[in-house]
């Protein structure tokens, strides 16, 4: 299956390269359409310290390129593939290092969320990183009944916030198992943000969410430095041209290595209605 056709689109479409220097070439193109982008090396869940080391070590060679390209971007990672799982400590070395280096560098390191189990230790790990740094974002997910709790203490604390729907298959005990729920929390949770959050980044491909997002900007006086739109690399291109069109800032995620296959289906297997998103995607763009 790995080989087939579709598979081979899908890739194409979707993920911007097995190599670094492929990304790079993206985020290369995307710079000259008026687009950021943030740079996001596939891989969760670790098995060893040595792989978790490995992870820290590409992203700083990732955030070097950025800085010598003098590309507008940014890396996105996630704990579990610097070594959450197995050492806390080991983990907040190892982000240190990728956060310290991208200071260096005048960019940030934007901390992606996973499944609920690693709330807690991930936002505990972005605050005392910006903390001390100033230079790392946090994503928090609507659909978790507790993301109106920590979005108001991001801001509190003047954390910046991506925020974006979830994606991963969560019990009814700690998420919103309806979408239109969902969707209502993720327009309040945008307003907080919009109103109060520091550069919040509002992760979104839903053109109605979108367009409500745009009235709010307009109605607080919002400059286009003040916040941005982030989407996925080769999802619904015709409407990231517009955004940039009307002005507004816009980073897309840009995944690229070796494991983009486990990571692509798992993803699809745990929200099924993304299937049929990707498939609307590939047929119309």
């Amino acid at each position: 299956m790995e080989q087939s056709r579709l598979t081979r689109r899908l890739v194409k479409r979707f993920v911007a390269g097995h190599s670094l220097a492929e990304a790079l070439a993206v985020c290369r193109r995307l710079k000259g359409e008026g687009i950021l982008s943030t740079l996001d090396y596939l891989g969760e869940n670790v098995a060893s310290a040595a792989e978790a080391a490995e992870s820290a070590e590409k992203a700083r060679e990732a955030i070097r390129l950025i800085r010598d390209n003098g590309l507008p971007a940014t890396i996105s990672i996630k704990l579990t593939q610097f070594g959450l799982d197995i050492s806390e400590e080991e983990c907040r070395g190892n982000v240190t290092k990728a956060v310290e280096a991208a200071r260096a560098a005048g960019t940030q390191v934007e901390v992606d969320m996973e499944s609920s189990e690693y709330v807690d230790r991930t936002l505990d790990l972005v605050r005392r990183l910006h903390g001390e740094y100033g230079n790392v974002r946090a994503v928090i997910q609507a659909y978790l009944y507790r993301s109106e709790q920590d979005v108001r203490q991001l801001c509190r604390e003047r954390v910046p916030v991506r925020l974006c729907k979830g994606a991963y298959l969560e019990p009814a005990g700690v998420a919103f198992p309806e979408k239109t729920r969902v969707d209502g929390n993720y327009r309040k949770l945008m307003r907080i943000l919009l109103e109060e959050g520091a550069v919040p980044a509002l992760a979104t491909h839903d053109e109605a969410l979108l367009v409500e997002a745009g009235l709010i900007v307009k109605e607080l006086g919002l400059k286009p430095e003040q916040y941005e739109f982030q989407m996925l690399y080769g999802v619904r291109r015709r409407l990231q041209r517009r955004l940039v069109e009307e002005g507004h800032r816009l980073r897309l995620y840009v995944p690229y290595g070796e494991a983009w296959y486990p990571y692509f289906m798992r993803r699809l297997a745990e929200r099924p209605a993304n299937v049929v998103f990707l498939v609307r995607q590939l047929a119309g763009g």
